[in-house]
């Protein structure tokens, strides 16, 4: 049996990073010469765990980005005056870009793309509107949309 590191996932072996044990042949004539794999040798094992180290504190660096922009996030609120007709409607939208216009003007910078907004808001009222900032940091702000006098 022979040890390879998969660079790309594998289906039915693993996915990419992986150390995986597999027949000499299958390494030698389909995984190796397709760029799928490399022979695990203990410097490469080495330069992977290395490489998951450096990887893993730079996804640890991000998050905690995330939550301290969270923190300021959190109980923020941002609101806009619009132009509004009967029942409530809006003669434009609110949208992502113009929340991420908002917010950049009160010295905070937010993607836009960052902002999850099904739609844009087309009506008066307050919502809440969650911000994707990391897989598991999502602040909520309070959007409020009044109607100008």
């Amino acid at each position: 049996m022979t040890q390879v590191i998969l660079r790309t996932d594998v289906a039915d072996l693993g996915g990419a990073g992986e150390v995986v044990v597999v027949k000499p042949g299958y390494a030698r004539n389909y995984l190796i010469p397709q760029g799928l794999a490399y022979l695990a040798s203990e410097g490469s094992v080495r330069r992977l765990e290395s490489e998951r180290q450096q990887v893993q504190v730079s996804m640890d660096r991000q998050k905690d980005r995330a939550e301290g922009l969270a923190a300021e996030l959190e109980g923020r609120s941002v609101s806009f005056k619009v132009k509004a007709g009967e029942e409530g409607k809006l003669f434009g939208s609110v949208t992502t870009v113009d929340i991420a216009e908002q917010l950049a003007s009160e010295g905070v910078t937010i993607d836009r793309r960052d902002i999850v907004l099904e739609e844009p808001i087309k009506e008066l009222g307050v919502f809440r509107v969650p911000v994707r900032l990391h897989a598991d940091v999502r602040p909520e702000l309070t959007v409020w949309v009044v109607a100008e006098e």
